[in-house]
This record gives structure tokens, C-alpha cells and sequence, in this order.
């Protein structure tokens, strides 16, 4: 084996602490920074519905006539329409709004206090470009301008405390998503079982790990290197397939997967601050569905992963963390000859936590759908900046009050869903 601390890492480390599915090694950012103080605020959790989620399905507007109207064929029953079965009548929440009846899950968290919504939110891009409004978004921008980098990255790079957990940040899926862009201490995986250590000389990886933890111990990358050894060992103890109460039983897709995995790092305590995961199939141009269908399956995952991570938590956890749900945009208001919906603006944001959210009740301006009050060829106004939501979260939630770095060029409005 190699005498030297050079020729160990140079040879190995980034291989051996193998974090092997991130586009940056975990070991390589831990090895320039050092803890001086943990996070004070709460593990982020943030979700997004690729493909632009109808936001008039997901919280429907049953009282408005005109969502009828516009929808003869998809529209979702009101919950008092006793010719539908239940399964087919949305969950009222205020006597205005309702969830779509696939989110049924959420609703004791609704009623608990711990789901907020927030409606006619998104960006100030006029664009229906999925991968330009996603840019947009993900960058924490109004615009195509200013900074590349992702405003969750911002976020950790401005946080007035130092994680050097590798970690600290973790994107659930085959790519890093543009949110944590620019971050240090980011890893990308699909599987927990990514983060394993190989040892570069061959066979078991006992004497590879005691020879890796006595190199780790005197000088400058003592501190990081023993920490990464650290998360390492906590996460080969945990169990291949965690015994979950009744209660918590994820759905056996990529998010419920995914979720289930966050969990394991929460209750582990491995240093995690912020999780970003992604749900796609939310492009519905055809056959959208109504209580059943493509639309309908997609949300049906998210209840439940949802409603299960909560329970997997524990009301302690839960109290601790912050989960955002976030689209590109809505869905255009009326129907299209495909049963289907076409690329709109406005949409809806749902807000989930134990303590951190002012739950129970739909947040934002509702413009209406009369005709007059639609924007541009027939979609709901944005009348909340989505940025306005993640800034809250941020101060109040990760008590970072660098909001003004991270989303540049917001006239801040604190929009009262979240609690401080």
C-alpha cells in the first residue's frame, strides 16, 4: 500500500469514498472545507413535477363555474355531487378549493395543519418552453438573466454556517439538477447503495478503511476525511430494507423510492440539509384523465410518497423538515380536443411540514377564470412570484438571510404560508 497521504488519495480516494454516481466527488469538496457550525434550520426537501403539472387539477377551483365550463370532459366533480362515487369528487379544503381526489393521503396533513398550497404562483417568464421554464425556475430567476447557477447552490454558498458533511446536499436521480448548481458538497445518486467503500488494491475493504482512518488524523484534512469515513460507516449499518410501520408504506416507484431514501439520511443524521428529487409524466396534451388516467397516476404516487414520508418521520422529524413541490408552470384553463391540456402559466405550489408551514389553507391571490382575468391565449395569471415562497422558506425555515444573493432582483413579499 502507498506510504504517502498524496499518493493514497491521489490513487484512490476519489474511487474509494466512491460516491461513485456524483458528478462531484463528495470526498473532493469535503477536503477544502471544515465544520465550525452545524445548520440551525431545517433539512429542504424539494420536489419537482417535471412536464408542468395542471395546477387546476391538482387544487381544483370548484366553486368557480367557469373551470366547468372550460372543462366539460376533465373536469374533476365538487365534493358535494352526490351522482359521483367519492373516488371521483375532489377533496374540498375551503369551500372554494379542492384536491384532486389522488391526493386524498394529504389531506390529514392538510387538516393537521402541516400542507399549505399556494395557487396562481410561477415565474415572470412569459415562455411555455418546458426546458426554459424549468431553467428559469431552477436558477431562482424572473427571467433569461442573471446568474447560472441554481438558487438552492446559492443558498448553501451564502449560509452563514459550514457543513462539510459530503452529504450536505444530495440530488435523488441520474442527474444534479440545475437547482444545486454551483453548490459544494452536492452529491447526485440513485440509490443509497452508490455510496460504498471500494478499496483500489482489490479485495475486502477493512484494512484499506483502518489505513484510510489513520492517514486521516493529524493534520489539515483530519477533520473532513474522518467525517467522510464517518457518513460512510453510518450509512453500511443501515439496513438494506428498512422495517416501516403501516403507516409508512412508500409506493414501489422512483419517488416513493426516493423519499424512503431521504428518510434514511434524516433519521441517520448524516449532516443532510437539502434533498432535491424529481417526478416526471406531467406533459398530459392527450388523455389526461379525470379521477382516473395519466394525471390522476402521477398524483397518486405523490400523495402517498408523501403522506408516508411524513409518517416514516416521526412527528420530532417531520417537525424539523420542509418539503417544497414545485412545477414549471400550469396548464392552459380550457380543455384541448385532446382531452388533454396545453402548456399554460399560473400554477399551484404545496408546501408540506410539521411546524414550518401555515397549513390548512390555500395562500395567494386567486385572479379567477372569467376571460377577462386570463393571461395571454387563455391562462391562469400568476399572481405570486414563486420566488416570494422559496424566500420565506429560506429565511424563516433555513434561517439563511442572504435572501437578497440568493434571489437577485426579487421585490420580496412575504406571502404568510410559512411560520418563522
Amino acid at each position: 500500500m502507498l506510504s504517502t497521504r498524496r499518493g493514497l488519495f491521489a490513487l484512490g480516494a476519489l474511487s474509494a469514498l466512491a460516491l461513485t454516481a456524483g458528478p462531484r466527488s463528495a470526498l473532493g469538496g469535503v477536503t477544502v472545507t471544515s465544520r465550525k457550525s452545524g445548520p440551525p434550520g431545517d433539512v429542504l426537501v424539494s420536489i419537482f413535477l417535471r412536464g408542468g403539472v395542471d395546477g387546476l387539477s391538482m387544487v381544483v377551483p370548484h366553486a368557480d363555474d367557469a373551470y366547468y365550463k372550460n372543462r366539460p370532459t376533465i373536469a374533476l366533480g365538487r365534493p358535494n355531487d352526490t351522482r359521483l362515487a367519492l373516488k371521483d369528487r375532489v377533496q374540498d379544503l375551503d369551500g372554494y378549493f379542492g384536491l384532486h381526489p389522488a391526493l386524498t393521503p394529504l389531506m390529514p396533513l392538510y387538516a393537521a395543519g402541516q400542507l399549505a398550497v399556494i395557487h396562481a404562483c410561477g415565474s415572470g417568464d412569459q415562455t411555455r418552453s418546458h426546458f426554459e421554464a424549468m431553467a428559469t425556475m431552477e436558477r431562482g430567476v424572473s427571467a433569461d438573466t442573471g446568474p447560472a447557477s441554481g438558487w438552492l447552490a446559492r443558498h448553501l454558498e451564502t449560509a452563514p454556517w459550514h457543513n462539510s458533511s459530503p452529504l450536505r446536499a444530495v440530488s435523488l436521480g441520474t442527474i444534479l439538477p440545475q437547482s444545486l448548481r454551483g453548490a459544494s458538497n452536492v452529491t447526485a445518486l440513485t440509490t443509497l447503495a452508490d455510496l460504498r467503500l471500494q478499496s483500489p488494491f482489490g479485495g475486502g475493504t477493512g484494512r484499506f478503511e483502518d489505513s484510510l482512518r489513520h492517514l486521516y488524523t493529524h493534520d489539515a484534512l483530519a477533520e473532513a476525511g474522518q467525517e467522510a469515513l464517518s457518513v460512510l460507516k453510518t450509512l453500511n449499518q443501515l439496513p438494506a430494507s428498512p422495517v416501516l410501520t403501516k403507516h409508512s408504506s412508500y409506493p414501489a416507484d422512483d419517488l416513493g423510492n426516493g423519499l424512503r431514501q431521504v428518510a434514511q439520511l434524516i433519521k441517520s443524521e448524516v449532516g443532510l440539509e437539502a434533498a432535491c428529487l424529481d417526478q416526471g409524466g406531467y406533459d398530459t396534451h392527450v388523455a389526461q384523465g379525470t379521477s382516473a388516467g395519466i394525471l390522476a397516476g402521477r398524483l397518486e404516487s405523490l400523495g402517498k410518497s408523501l403522506a408516508a414520508f411524513a409518517a416514516d418521520l416521526g412527528p420530532e422529524r417531520w417537525g424539523r423538515t420542509t418539503v417544497v413541490v414545485l412545477s414549471e408552470f400550469g396548464r392552459r384553463v380550457a380543455e384541448n380536443s385532446g382531452l388533454g391540456t396545453d402548456h399554460g402559466r399560473g400554477g399551484a405550489m404545496l408546501l408540506l411540514g410539521g411546524k414550518s408551514v401555515a397549513g390548512g389553507k390555500v395562500h395567494g391571490l386567486w385572479p379567477g377564470l372569467a376571460p377577462e382575468h386570463l393571461d395571454g391565449p387563455g391562462d391562469l395569471k400568476v399572481t405570486t412570484d414563486y420566488r416570494n415562497v422559496l424566500a420565506d422558506v429560506i429565511s424563516m425555515r433555513l434561517k439563511n438571510p442572504n435572501t437578497a444573493e440568493i434571489f437577485p432582483g426579487l421585490n420580496a413579499s412575504s406571502l404568510g404560508a410559512v411560520h418563522g
